[in-house]
């Protein structure tokens, strides 16, 4: 009797949907990421004045300062840090 699912070939989405465990190669949900500062906030427009980049982590427990300008970039939440308005992040790779 074939079963419906291939178990040694699952999809990306079904991989993603799993909890981090029971994948078939367990990794994890967090990542590291670069967020950059979009300036600082000048009559209701961001000038090019910062733009420097931090480095912070998925899931941040304590708020993230831009070391520029004194601007916050991250504020954490229960799960993955929340950005502010205008800030821009790629994921970090090796």
């Amino acid at each position: 009797m074939p079963l419906a699912v291939d178990l040694l070939h699952p999809s990306l989405r079904e991989e993603k949907r799993k909890c981090k465990l029971k994948r078939l190669v367990p990794s994890p949900n967090s990542f590291f990421m670069d967020v950059k500062c979009p300036g600082r906030l000048v009559f209701g427009f961001y000038s090019a004045g910062c733009l420097k980049i931090q480095i912070v982590f998925s899931h941040a427990q304590t708020p993230v300062v831009c070391p520029g300008c004194d601007r916050v970039l991250c504020q954490p939440t229960g799960g993955r840090t929340r950005l502010a308005n205008g800030c821009s992040y790629r994921k970090k790779t090796r």
